[in-house]
Order: C-alpha cells, then structure tokens, then sequence
C-alpha cells in the first residue's frame, strides 16, 4: 500500500493563541472571534489542521457543524458570565483575577455529573481505586493517564474537566497491578472500557501497556475490551500512516487473537466526519484485524439536530463495516442550554431517521440518558387511563433488576433531561428511588 496517496500529514494541533495562525482565522466574524477567546478560557478548546483544513466548511461558517462541533460559541456560556470574563480582557485584568472568575464559572456547570466521583469510583480493600470507575456490575471504566487529552475537544464534550489542568477533576491513573487484581477479584466483570480523554493519543507502546495486561490468562473472565475514541473522526492519519500505525493495528490483532472481543467505540457526530479517504482507509485497516466498530454520539443542537443527520451517518457507517450503537441525549453539564433538546424532540428525530434506514441500521439505540440511576432511554409517548406520559426503560442500571423495566415520567414538553421529569399517575417518586 502507498501511503502517499492519503497525503501524509504531521499532526498540528491547534489551541489558545496558535489559532490565530490558520488561514481561515478572518473568515470568522469579528464577534465570534473574540467569543472563542473568551469561551475556551472556560471550556478546553483544541483542534488540528485535518479538522481545519478537511472537515469544516469555510464558507459556511459560523453554522458548519463542525465548526460548531470544534470552536466555542459565544452562547456556551450564559450572558452574564461571558460579559464578566469578555470585560475582564478588555480592560486589560491580571491573570489571577480573570482565573478567579473562571474558576467560580467553572464550579457552577456541574462538572462530575451522575455521581462520577460520589458513587461511581470503587472501593478496593478500605481506599478508592484512582483511575477507575465502576457504575455496572459488568463494565468497568479505565481511564489510562496517558489518554487524558484528544486530538481535538468536542463543544459539547461531557469530560470538558478533564482538560482544565485541575487535578481535582481528572480521572486517570496507569494499568497498575493493584487495578489488575481488582479486576482478578470480581468475575462478574465482562469487560472494560478504555475512555478519557482518548486512548488513543498514546502511541503504540502506551497503548500496549494498558492492553497487555487485561489478556492474562487469570482474566480469562474478561471477554470483551472496548475503546472508547474519537480519533477516527479527528485523526484517521493514526491508524494509517502515523510512524507506529501498523504497530498499533498488530496490537488490535492481538487483542482479537486472545479470544477477548475487541470493540472500536467510535464517536461520530456528523456524515461530513466520513467523506475523507483517509477515514475509510483507516476504517478498513482497523476492521482487517478483527475488531468492531460501533458508532455512537449524542443528539447536540447546531450540529446534528436533523433526522437527515443521523439518517446518513448510520447509513454511511454501515456501508463501511461499522455498527449503529447510541444516540445519546446531551449530558447535564457544562454548556447543556446552548446545546440540549427537549425530549419529545429528541425521540422524534431518532424515530423519523430510524425509521428511514434500512434494518442493518437499526442496532442503534436512543434517545438514551446516561443519568445517576442508569441509561435511560425514551421509547416514546403514550396515553394511559387519560394521561400523557413519557414512556422510559433502564438499558442500563445500578441495579441491573431495574432493566428493562418500563416506568412512566409526566409529559413535560419542556423537558431535555432526566432530572427534569416528574412521576406519572400522581406518584410521589419513581420505583428506584426507594
């Protein structure tokens, strides 16, 4: 294969001040300029020249979904607080006083939600196991140290204070030996979920020593091993002609050949995110090992909020090999009003782009709530004994009794998070809340 012809690239990471070096730069207006200098002291902001230069539209900015996937927005952040740091930068403010302000933002945006830190990290022989997080009984959550960043930051990414440099809210931890035998002790774990950040911004030897050990033969309980990334849409060129592609796509091979399941999780927000060679390539290569890629995101206001969207992506991805997962609901936290749904909305969307592909299509779940309880997911609207309710089931639960269980929430037009339903029938609370 000639690598060539997929114009080998050096990665360049675009952030903070360096974006005022891409070309585009003044094709951005005036105003939404300076809305990313003042929303990403906030939020992260990173891209790369790939994004830049192969996914974005320049002519269509600022409503280019994945301009709005990659830059921040000036209603990221509620008026006041954007006025509050924007007129800090004008007036020339001291460093520590325009970083008070942000902190104090920051800490109102909710930024661990659905317990992370209060309930989801374990508890191994009396002290909490750093890096881990183990919400269902048969899925653990590793977040490798090294995997703590991305080459490039999703708008509305849920994990936005892993990138902050506050340690406080950073997940992360090496593949130990202490989290080797945690594993080994509890064999009602399937499987575990490398996430971050991204897994993989570590090059091949990184990546390896998290992998190696989880196919040791006294984890033979351990069947499959899943990655979640969002490399494939932001830098495909890791997996093709990156120095250590080829090790990295052995390493795969040998994941697969151990018997463990190896499952790609792609996040693919947008069809534009699959028009490039060098993803299909990249797609290829991977899916030449053994391993599946499934391919989930959330529903997000100005970037894929049209049945059309998701109706193309899932129909694409399928003629590439991969597998429809999730449709997820934005998560509560950071700049959910610039970018939630409501509900009703949301299942609407899902119904009328499932509805339209064809049944190799339809593995993909959703509308679905990654909330404290579990993931909910809205099967739809009903009329029960004169009432209109919400009608939801746990995919996933604390208690995996709850699966599967249909329950019933009031409608509330309104409504675009879990937290905002109420008990239908007059109840006080839903059955789990006991």
């Amino acid at each position: 294969m000639n690598n060539e012809q997929f114009r080998l690239k050096k990665y360049k990471p675009i952030i903070g001040g360096k974006v005022r070096e891409i070309s585009q730069w003044e094709k951005i207006p005036a105003d939404a300029r300076e809305a990313v200098n003042v929303v990403s002291l906030v939020f992260p902001f990173r891209t790369n020249n790939y994004v830049v230069r192969e996914l974005i539209d320049w002519e269509n900015i600022p409503e280019d979904p994945i301009y709005q996937l990659t830059f921040p927005q000036r209603g990221m952040l509620g008026e006041d607080n954007f006025n509050a740091i924007r007129d800090l930068l004008r007036a020339g403010a001291d460093k520590s006083e325009v970083d008070e302000c942000v902190s104090r933002i920051r800490s109102e945006l909710n930024p661990h939600p659905a317990g992370q830190l209060s309930h989801n990290v374990p508890i191994y022989h009396g002290t909490p196991l750093e890096g881990i997080q183990h919400k269902y009984r048969e899925t653990v959550l590793f977040f490798p140290s090294r995997g703590q960043t991305c080459h490039a930051y999703c708008s509305y990414c849920f994990r936005w204070p892993q990138f902050i440099g506050k340690t406080q809210y950073k997940f992360k931890a090496k593949m130990s030996s202490r989290i080797v035998r945690y594993l080994k002790s509890d064999t009602g774990i399937r499987d575990v979920l490398m996430t971050g950040g991204d897994p993989m911004v570590m090059n091949s030897r990184g990546l390896s020593s998290c992998l190696e050990p989880l196919l040791d033969e006294s984890l033979e309980h351990l069947r499959t091993i899943r990655i979640g990334t969002k490399s494939l849409a932001y830098w495909p060129y890791k997996y093709v002609t990156e120095p250590d592609a080829d090790e990295v796509i052995r390493l795969f091979e040998k994941v697969v050949k151990s018997g463990r399941h190896l499952a790609i999780m792609a996040h693919f927000s947008h069809p534009a995110e699959l028009k490039t060679d060098i993803v299909k390539e990249a797609i290829r290569r991977i899916r030449n090992t053994g391993a599946e890629i499934r391919m989930q995101a959330p529903l997000i206001r100005h970037i894929n909020d049209k049945a059309e969207n998701w109706r193309d992506l899932w129909t694409e991805g399928v003629r590439l090999g991969m597998v429809p997962y999730y449709m997820f609901i934005e998560r509560d936290t950071g700049a959910r009003e610039y970018f939630e749904i409501p509900l009703i909305r949301a299942h609407q969307i899902f119904t009328e782009a499932y509805k339209s592909v064809s049944g190799l299509a339809r593995t993909v779940r959703g509308p679905s709530m990654s909330a404290f309880p579990g993931k909910v997911l809205v099967s739809g609207t009903a009329e029960i004994a004169g009432e209109k309710v919400f009608v939801l089931q746990f995919l996933q639960a604390r208690d995996p009794d709850w699966v599967g269980r249909p329950f019933f929430a009031r409608f509330d037009p309104s409504a675009c998070w879990f937290d905002a339903l109420r008990p239908a029938f007059g109840e006080d609370k839903f059955f789990f809340e006991d």
